[in-house]
């Protein structure tokens, strides 16, 4: 059953953020055209024939995901763990689209809705590795580095209440990409290329963490970084 406590948790809404700019960028641009073109019958046809940019759909395709995924990590991990969801960090404009915090730790998550086929390939020279992640034939590696600065405003906070020894775990979930039949998820940098169900599988891994280790992280973390 799930771990309960008399102080509930505010998990947050998954891909919430994400929906919101989508949804002011599509008001900014139809505010834009009504300016250029009035609100009667050219106005419209207007935002009809005016496509919304690919920057701006980016942001719903990026919430689809997040929500998507966030369904399951809440669904298959409630059990054993607190998963927390579209995380703002306070003094910036950033967000961690979901936390887990598990018996083997904390999970910081980056949901990733891109298509095509996952690969891993080392475009290195002999005897220097250089490891990289496609994503339909595009390097998609730099996404790895753009985990750093989740984990490192995860960390301050679990030295504050005293698990700073606690391991974290860095994911970069793939919600609907493809993989080979014989596809394992990989690691590039401690940052874990992977897919949903294989995720919650390392999720629900045992480790040093116990119910009430778990209630006093997650209810920190959710104090410290409220929903976005």
């Amino acid at each position: 059953m799930p771990i309960s406590s008399s102080n509930p948790i505010d998990h947050g809404v998954p891909g919430q953020s994400a929906q919101r700019e989508f949804e002011r960028r599509v008001a900014k641009r139809e505010r834009a055209i009504e300016e250029k073109w009035g609100t009667g019958r050219v106005g419209r046809l207007a935002k009809v024939f005016t496509g919304e940019p690919q920057s701006t759909t980016a942001w719903a395709q990026g919430s689809v995901g997040e929500h998507r995924l966030g369904l399951r990590l809440s669904r298959d991990l409630a059990d054993i763990g607190v998963v927390l969801h579209d995380r703002a960090v306070p003094g910036t404009k950033w967000n961690i689209d979901h936390l887990v915090i598990a018996p083997c730790g904390i999970w910081v998550v980056d949901a990733k809705n891109y298509k095509g086929r996952i690969s891993r390939r080392d475009d290195g020279e002999l005897g220097h590795e250089d490891p990289r992640v496609y994503v339909d034939g595009k390097d998609r590696t730099k996404l790895v580095s753009a985990m750093s600065w989740q984990t490192d405003t995860v960390q301050p906070i679990l030295e504050s209440i005293g698990f700073g020894d606690v391991p974290i775990h860095q994911a970069l979930c793939f919600t609907d990409s493809e993989w080979s039949f014989f596809a394992k998820p990989f690691q590039i940098d401690d940052v874990w290329i992977i897919w949903a169900k294989r995720l919650v599988e390392l999720a629900r891994e045992p480790g040093p963490l116990d119910d009430q280790d778990i209630r006093t992280i997650a209810t920190q973390l959710a104090d410290r970084l409220p929903p976005a």
